[in-house]
């Protein structure tokens, strides 16, 4: 036999046993598309239990060679429900179901909203059926002693003095351990608002729906190192559609001194400054006799 004739008895079956091959397999083409009718683009196209596979295309179509043992397609997005579909004849025409589940919880977090299952952060949220009840002067108030890890304490009784609010303790030696305050998604300045001791007397607490606090690191994604000491988001009541309603509230406070201590009046201290005060000392004085207590 020549060397000629063994190529060709060498080559030939090889020719015919991958044309075989190339017959068993087999094109699959379709649309995939969401319940209302829309195309779903990238979505993942998959031979099951294989690993051939493709991805749709903007206008939601496919087109993927499969072998013939190939009997169902996996079809999955994200947000939808994964589909196995039956390899057919023709176009297939696959519609997702939108995964409900996973999106009924939202937790409002910075500007935006976000799925609580993809929520990674330590969230608190306070709502008007949790607030503090009582004589709220100012609006921390409502939710003090109501979050673990927020503590806020008073400053003195002067009106409009406000609170010291830590999240989770401090973080700085010298500079500030306040948290950053957002308001309807307006952040507050650091430095406070000038005139005002407390930026939040300036709201009214009935006019408060809810207070969401964000007491890690991953706050600082949304609002930078301003978060470094934690985030009170405070969302106010907006308007609602239907029957006009009206909201009514009053607080009413009386005041006495339970018992007055034994001090000197003006007159009296006077007359000390004059026997032992010195020029200046007597000078400063004036003429007033006020009670202060």
């Amino acid at each position: 036999m020549t060397l000629k004739k063994l190529l060709y008895a060498l080559i030939l079956p090889l020719l015919l046993f991958t044309g075989q091959l190339k017959a068993q397999d087999k094109m699959v083409t379709g649309k995939v598309t969401d319940g209302a009718g829309a195309t779903v683009a990238n979505a993942s196209v998959m031979v099951k239990g294989g690993t051939t596979g493709t991805q749709t295309s903007t206008e939601g179509t496919f087109s993927l060679k499969v072998p013939a043992s190939a009997k169902v397609l996996t079809i999955s997005s994200v947000g939808f429900a994964s589909q196995d579909v039956a390899i057919g004849e023709g176009v297939m025409n696959v519609v997702l179901n939108a995964n409900n589940a996973s999106l009924s919880e939202v937790v409002v977090v910075g500007y935006g909203t976000t799925r609580k299952k993809d929520l990674t952060g330590s969230v608190a949220i306070i709502t008007t059926k949790d607030f503090q009840k009582g004589n709220i002067s100012t609006p921390e108030q409502l939710i003090a002693g109501k979050v673990a890890g927020v503590s806020i304490i008073s400053n003195g009784g002067q009106p409009g003095s406000g609170s010291t609010i830590r999240i989770r303790g401090g973080t700085s030696f010298q500079a500030s351990n306040d948290p950053l305050i957002v308001v309807d998604g307006v952040p507050l300045s650091a430095n406070g608002i000038q005139g005002s001791a407390n930026p939040l007397s300036l709201i009214n607490p009935n006019d408060i729906e809810s207070f969401t606090i964000l007491k890690d690191a991953s706050s600082a994604a949304i609002y930078g190192s301003r978060a470094a000491n934690g985030v009170i988001i405070i969302t106010t009541k907006k308007g609602k559609s239907g029957a006009f309603k009206m909201n009514f509230s009053t607080t009413t406070s009386l005041a006495t001194v339970a018992k007055k201590i034994d001090l000197l009046n003006g007159d009296q201290v006077r007359d000390l400054v004059s026997k032992f005060g010195n020029g200046p000392q007597k000078s400063q004085v004036g003429t007033a006799n006020t009670d202060w207590q």
